[in-house]
């Protein structure tokens, strides 16, 4: 049995089926506290022959008794409850994402970033903490290593967070606005567009005809028409800040997860990838190619006109650990080895030895030592003592080269007596001595680098290039109502605001004005 409230007048109402018909004539009643509530209600039920059927319903509820002035408590909390730590908690998010999105905040995150990477580029990176003794505060901030330093990751952190914040409250929101087939349904509403005009003979669907011309997409509802076109110009800001992402997560990778390394080998020398290579961060895990065992072949230079060099060459071998050659390439500047992730560059060159026969004896490799001289032209020497080497006063010959391809020799007094080119078997005569220079031994300047984050980092710098020209799209959204033979026009666009209206009035001339087709009186009186 239902329940009724006994403080509300039950109202006449009928109940309705296909075969039964149920009248109900309701009573007046008055509530009394503390007593029962018996309604009688009288009805007559009819059939479809008109049979009457007298019927009662008897509805009978004990009235609540009520309680005067007792203390009503508060109510209990649910279990989502309404506590203040609980509405924080909710709270907190929201208020934590339109900080993280604010433009002045990533503004000065992408300044603050800049200004760390020109400190970095200034502060010598790497150097022996004695270095930075009188600097304090470089070694106290990590400087000395700048793009793995707390300081710098945090803010990259910061500004990856603002990003993705921006991207959640600001853009995602446009796009899912911009991507619905909006109608306005009302003039005014079209007349309120940055755009507004008004055709008197015509029709909107012909007016849908021109602009899927023109590249919109065109959507029908009635007599309302909803256009756009360049929605990919709303997306734009998105994949920017995507891009900018990868940048950052490829920059934040290289300095923490790469290894690097330098080392200068004579031909015919031999090394191991991992004896070079030294991580960069936390992040450097070493792999199975730093077993590779490196072989230099043969190191050659090429020389201009002038006698200048101007490129040099190394053959290398890349052998696994069952001594197997794997790889063998020449490298040259800008074209690189790469094995494995491994890169390697060549970025030096220096002299190591000169092989000379001394009356006819040797050949003997004489160690070439680098000599400091003005400006940034390379110059080596080397020392072949004559006579009693243990003498306290020995003298020799000295021999001084630039480059492999000639050899200058000065007597015991330092007298020019020669030049000759190594592997020419000509002889010269230095004071009885007869020296043959057979040959000068180059070694080859190697950088060795493992970067993970390069891939990265040029993946992001492409989408930041496309994106950024997809940005430059308008996004434009034209509206029309058919009103009678008029059709109300209306449009605004996110940029190029001077030339949309110019391409709004040129489709718009091309809408075929409707002719009435009813012959006119003067075309009946002469017909």
């Amino acid at each position: 049995m239902n329940t009724l409230n006994p403080s509300r007048t039950l109202n006449h109402f009928l109940l309705k089926t296909p075969s039964l018909q149920l009248k109900f004539k309701t009573h007046h009643f008055n509530y009394i506290r503390k007593r029962n509530l018996n309604v009688k209600i009288v009805s007559e039920l009819k059939t479809p022959k008109n049979k009457k059927i007298s019927k009662k319903i008897i509805l009978s509820e004990g009235a609540p008794d009520i309680v005067e002035n007792q203390q009503v408590s508060p109510p209990k909390l649910g279990k989502n409850g309404g506590s203040p730590l609980l509405k924080f908690l909710k709270r907190a998010p929201r208020k934590v994402l339109s900080i993280l999105a604010n433009l002045p905040l990533a503004i000065g995150e992408m300044f603050s970033i800049a200004a760390l990477m020109a400190l970095g580029t200034a502060i010598d990176q790497g150097e022996a903490p004695d270095y930075y003794f009188q600097i304090w505060w470089i070694l106290f901030f990590g400087f000395d290593h700048m793009f793995t330093s707390p300081v710098f990751l945090g803010l990259l952190v910061l500004l990856a967070a603002s990003l993705i914040a921006c991207t959640y409250t600001t853009q995602i929101p446009i796009v899912k606005v911009a991507r619905r087939w909006n109608f306005l349904n009302s003039a005014v509403a079209i007349r309120k567009q940055e755009f507004t005009d008004s055709l008197p003979q015509a029709s909107v669907r012909d007016l849908g005809v021109i602009l899927m011309g023109a590249g919109y997409e065109v959507f029908l509802k009635g007599p309302s028409l909803y256009a756009f076109k360049g929605l990919a110009g709303r997306f734009a800001p998105i994949g920017v800040h995507i891009a900018m992402l990868l940048i950052m997560a490829g920059g934040t990778l290289s300095a923490s997860g790469s290894f690097r390394g330098s080392v200068t080998v004579p031909q015919g020398l031999n090394f191991v990838m991992g004896d070079v290579l030294r991580p960069n961060g936390f992040l450097s895990f070493p792999t199975e190619a730093f077993n590779t065992e490196v072989h230099v072949n043969r190191f050659y230079m090429d020389y201009y006109d002038s006698g200048e060099v101007s490129q040099f060459h190394t053959d290398l071998s890349l052998f696994d650990l069952d001594g197997k050659e794997v790889m063998r390439k020449t490298i040259c500047v800008n074209d690189p080895l790469r094995y494995n992730g491994i890169t390697i560059y060549q970025t030096d060159w220096s002299i190591s030895a000169l092989q000379v026969l001394k009356d006819n004896e040797g050949p003997f490799n004489l160690a070439m030592a680098p000599l400091k001289i003005n400006g940034d032209k390379k110059l080596y020497g080397t020392f072949l003592p004559i006579g009693d080497v243990d003498s306290s006063n020995v003298k020799g010959i000295s021999m001084l080269a630039r480059d492999l391809q000639s050899i200058v020799l000065y007597d015991q007094e330092g007298k020019f007596v020669g030049v000759r080119r190594p592997d020419s078997n000509l002889p010269v005569d230095i004071g009885g001595t007869k020296i043959v220079i057979v040959d000068a031994i180059g070694s080859s300047g190697l950088d060795l680098k493992i970067d993970p984050g390069v891939p990265i980092v040029y993946a992001g710098f492409g989408a930041l290039m496309l994106t950024t020209c997809v940005s430059f799209l308008s996004h434009s959204q034209i509206w029309a109502l058919q009103d009678g033979t008029t059709v109300i026009i209306g449009g605004k666009t996110n940029r190029a605001k001077i030339e949309f209206p110019n391409e709004m009035n040129r489709l718009l001339d091309q809408v075929p004005e409707i002719v009435n087709s009813s012959p006119s009186k003067s075309e009946i009186l002469n017909g």
